[in-house]
């Protein structure tokens, strides 16, 4: 077995191989160092950081944000001022409206004809304060007029009193004889309609059925028309009888004589300040017949279709605006700390995926639950703190959106920029 090299020997062939000085200069090379290029790319990195850091932390100290808001805006509900038949319905749902613009006419025939009868009303009692105004210098001269023409007068205008009462008692008891009919005939109508349903009787007798009790209700109208004028004509001869009446007592002392014609003419002017009231009433009425949008908007919740009987205050249809939207933002209790009125915002509208901007207009006097229909009851010993959200009012900045967008209920993330 061979021996084992010494290692004196593996030594010095291992000198012997190695370059000259090879072994010498290893031992005198000094540990690898970290290059001064590196350190300074290192520390220069270190600054980048801190400094990006920084101005995140600058740049969101003073920005809260929230994603529980949406845009709103004041809805009109557009709904009929006066009842009426639908005659005409201009705009369907979902319908671009400019202010002013025509929704729907109701039929303003019934309308029409109160007008007419309040001018004839208005001219009536202008001419009558007319003549009654030149009545008072008359008076004044004529004061000696005898005791005999005016209780004549007294006598002509009891008896036509007592003519326009009998025309008043005759036109009211038509009137309950057209409304008895008129009773009677939509009781058969209503029967008949449940018989035709069924085929127990024929459409033609139906109709006939239904023509009569159209024909009774037009005659209970004018029955009523009647009766109306009747008793305006009851009341003008009592007031021609007061008239009369007060010229015999005048007729026997001039002055009281005049001190009447004076307050016949106050009171006929006061007559034509209420005839004149009738009129403006009825104009306005006229013109409540057609329905106009309060504003630019588009058109929702149509419920009316021609043909449909309206009643005064009846919702028709609703105008969502385009012009005046804002965002209603629940901010969290604890972000309300540096907000103020006028603070700016940026406003990111999730539905296009870009941003607006406004600012706060104002904050809500109370959280959100204490406007619900239920507020909540903490007296129970079961208190949990949870932290509150209140209503925050952001707005938009004006000329954003000119081709009218933004749409009320689309989901907002709005961020708004406080002040410490």
């Amino acid at each position: 077995m061979a021996e084992p090299p010494n290692i004196t020997e593996l030594e010095q062939e291992n000198r012997s191989e190695a370059p000259p000085g090879g072994v010498a200069e290893r031992e005198s090379v000094p540990a690898p160092r970290t290059r001064p290029k590196t350190r300074r790319l290192i520390v220069a990195g270190g600054l980048v950081a801190l400094a990006v850091v920084t101005g995140f932390y600058f740049y969101y100290r003073n920005r809260v944000s929230t994603d529980d808001a949406q845009i709103d805006g004041d809805l009109y509900a557009i709904s009929a001022r006066v009842s009426g038949h639908v005659i005409a319905v201009e705009v369907e749902n979902n319908d671009f409206v400019k202010k002013g613009q025509i929704l729907a006419r109701l039929d303003p025939t019934d309308y029409r004809v109160a007008v007419e009868r309040a001018e004839a009303e208005y001219e009536n009692a202008l001419a009558h304060a007319e003549a009654l105004h030149v009545t008072v210098p008359i008076t004044s001269v004529a004061s000696s007029t005898g005791i005999s023409a005016a209780q004549a007068a007294v006598e002509q205008a009891q008896a036509e009193l007592a003519v326009a009462q009998r025309e008043y008692q005759a036109a009211d008891a038509t009137v309950k004889q057209k409304q008895a009919d008129d009773a009677k005939a939509q009781s058969d109508l209503r029967r008949y309609a449940a018989l035709v349903k069924k085929g127990e009787i024929s459409r033609q007798r139906y109709d006939h059925t239904l023509a009569t009790a159209q024909a009774d209700a037009a005659a209970v109208t004018a029955a009523q028309a009647n009766a109306l004028a009747a008793r305006q004509k009851v009341a003008e001869a009592r007031a021609g009888l007061l008239l009369t009446q007060a010229n015999l007592r005048a007729s026997r002392t001039g002055p009281q004589r005049i001190r009447v014609s004076r307050a016949q003419a106050d009171a006929a002017r006061a007559a034509v300040k209420m005839a004149k009231a009738n009129l403006d009433q009825a104009q306005l009425n006229l013109g409540y017949t057609t329905i106009r949008a309060p504003a630019d908007g588009i058109v929702g919740k149509k419920s009316i279709e021609p043909g449909q009987n309206v009643e005064a205050g009846q919702a028709l249809m609703a105008v969502v605006p385009v012009n005046g939207l804002y965002v209603t933002a629940n901010f969290k209790e604890t972000q309300l700390r540096h907000m103020r009125p006028g603070n700016p915002a940026t406003i990111h509208v999730d539905a296009y995926g870009r941003d607006y901007k406004g600012h706060v207009l104002n904050i809500a006097g109370a959280t959100g639950d204490r406007f619900s229909l239920l507020p909540p009851e903490n007296a129970t010993g079961n208190y949990v703190k949870v932290v509150q959200r209140i209503p925050v009012k952001i707005v938009f900045d004006p000329g954003q959106d000119p081709q009218h967008l933004l749409r009320e209920g689309m989901s907002v993330e709005p961020t708004v920029i406080t002040k410490r």
